[in-house]
């Protein structure tokens, strides 16, 4: 069985799905591996690392597909890439389905079995293929280095013999995987940093960090079962923008977190909760793919208003591309150890593992 990897679009995504060491795992499982020429290149891995480990170089991505069992990929393939796609192969990516629905269908079409590892659930089997939290938890360290790049003063608190610098001050929204790395980011930055959360779980996480949790007046815990925070109630929304109104007149660097699955993101900040922050004060909006938790956020700009930067940003992962790709190819190899079967020599698509049946893209998945 032969495990394949294309080039994504390097205008888009700068991620790649193997690396030399998941490539020297997987063979150690008994599959072979066929990537395309010049596979990761752009960030400084050449094909030399990965034919060492035994990788065989295609001088085409059309020639992979053609020779591969099994698909990885970073993003859904493009057009070109699922015309050239065997029937009855596997796919296993990130592949977002809501958005990609149209690509989905064809793929189905041809009979490939499609893993989208997004929807994998929170099980503790599961951590090791968890590409969300991989990856948020860069997102979180990442958004806190570019807000205090942005935010042009001293971060922790300075004496000097010509006067004290005080620490500055950051909120934190959203204390998920993402938002409790940006806590314990900005506090080894030396900022004070609160944060707060729907979710009344967080409370003691955010605390374990060093945070001070902000929290609403006789509040619901707004938790899923799944551990997903849920939309939250019309009350809720009006205290929660009252304890917005004190938070942000004090907070330097807003980092806005907050996501629901399968939902556009939650709207928390709105334009005048906005404009009560300081002039110089910095709004890092992570959730802005996903329609952004602050007014004004839009992706890939900074906008000014009042003198303070709402940055929205675009593909933040390829702001650290070989870290990301690093992980995520773990996260691939523990999925593919998972679906393959060392005895039988072919992968085990077993319904019966909540792995594979919450991943798989079934056909009556619109």
């Amino acid at each position: 069985m032969i495990v394949g990897s294309t080039k994504e679009d390097l205008s888009l995504e700068k991620r790649v799905s193997l690396t030399p060491e998941t490539a020297k795992n997987i063979i150690d499982l008994g599959l072979k591996i066929c990537i395309e020429k010049d596979y990761a290149k752009h960030i400084g891995i050449n094909d030399r690392e990965f034919e060492s480990h035994g990788v065989e170089i295609k001088n085409t991505g059309s020639e992979v597909l053609n020779s591969c069992n099994l698909l990885m990929k970073v993003n859904c393939p493009s057009d070109d890439e699922i015309k050239n796609l065997k029937e009855k192969m596997i796919l296993i990516g990130m592949l977002n389905p809501s958005k990609n629905q149209k690509k989905i269908q064809q793929l189905l079409s041809k009979k490939i079995d499609v893993f989208t590892l997004e929807l994998l659930p929170r099980i503790t089997r599961a951590q090791s293929m968890d590409v969300l939290s991989s990856q948020s938890n860069l997102a979180g360290y990442r958004s806190v280095v570019d807000s205090i790049f942005e935010f042009e003063k001293a971060v922790p608190m300075m004496m000097t013999a010509a006067g004290t610098v005080p620490a500055a001050k950051v909120l934190v929204i959203g204390a998920g995987v993402a938002g409790l790395q940006a806590i314990a980011t900005a506090k080894r930055l030396g900022a004070i940093v609160s944060a707060t959360d729907v979710r009344a779980a967080s409370k003691e996480q955010v605390e374990s960090l060093g945070g001070k949790f902000l929290t609403v007046d006789k509040a619901e815990d707004m938790e899923t079962s799944g551990g997903y925070a849920k939309e939250a109630s019309e009350d809720y929304k009006k205290k929660q923008t009252q304890m917005m109104q004190e938070a942000l007149k004090k907070n330097d660097i807003v980092i806005c977190t907050a996501l629901i699955p399968g939902k556009a993101a939650p709207r928390i900040l709105s334009e005048e909760l906005v404009k009560l922050m300081k002039p110089g004060s910095i709004i890092y909006d992570l959730a802005v793919e996903q329609g952004g938790n602050s007014a004004y956020s839009e992706i890939g700009k900074i906008n000014i208003i009042n003198g303070i930067k709402v940055i929205g940003v675009k593909s933040l992962m390829n702001r650290l591309p070989l870290t990301a790709s690093s992980l995520y190819a773990k996260n691939l190899f523990s999925f593919i150890r998972n679906l393959y079967s060392r005895e039988k020599k072919n992968f085990n698509i077993n319904l019966e593992d909540e792995i594979i049946n919450k991943t798989l893209i079934k056909k009556e998945i619109s």
